[in-house]
Parts: C-alpha cells; structure tokens; sequence
C-alpha cells in the first residue's frame, strides 16, 4: 500500500521560507516521478513542481525562480523549498505520485502578517 507522508508546513510571514517533506513507503520511491500540488479555499487543486525520475524538473510560472523540488531517493523523500513567499502562495499542499494517483493527507501553509 503506498502512503505519502507531508510535513513542514505552517505560518510564515511574506517574504519567508518554508521546506515541504513528503516521506513515502510501500513503493520503489526512486522508479516514480513525484509532484507537489496544492489547493487554495475555493480553488482547484494545482500543479506546483514535478520532478521525473532522471530529477528533471518543471514549475508553473507562478512559482518559477521561488520554489525547488527535489529528491532524496536513499530516504524514499520529496521535498519542496518554497522561498520569496507571497500571501497567495496560501494553501494546503499535497505530495502525488501520479502513476498510482496516491495523495498525501496535506500540508497547511500560510504566509501571512
């Protein structure tokens, strides 16, 4: 059974940083590509890193330059490096591997004053 573990989210102010966890079991974390998306009260649910299993790396404009996805395969471990952050950055974000369509539980981030 795969489960997606996240973690490292909280308050911080505008301008702040933050790192998302995603510790994963019951898979061969290294042969998936993984993502992080994330859902804002009212909003779809959005893509806001992939990375491949080669560590090739994608990001929608809105976070590009800000946010750095990255692996850790020996840890079976996603992690998201979120920067520069901006109070519409607020939402609750979710480790996926789209492969098998397994959702973490979330994070709550909010960037606030």
């Amino acid at each position: 059974q795969v489960q997606l573990v996240e973690s490292g989210g909280g308050l911080v102010q505008p301008g702040g940083s933050l790192r998302l966890s995603c510790l994963a079991s019951g898979i061969d974390f290294a042969s998936y590509n993984m993502g992080w998306y994330r859902q804002a009260p009212g909003k779809q649910r959005e893509l806001v890193a992939s990375i491949t299993t080669l560590r090739n790396t994608r990001y929608p404009d809105s976070v590009t330059g800000r946010f750095t996805i990255s692996r850790d395969n020996a840890k079976n471990t996603l992690f998201l490096q979120m920067n520069s952050l901006r109070p519409e950055d607020t939402a609750v974000y979710y480790c996926h591997v789209p492969t098998t369509g397994t959702w973490g539980q979330g994070t709550q981030v909010t960037v606030s004053s």
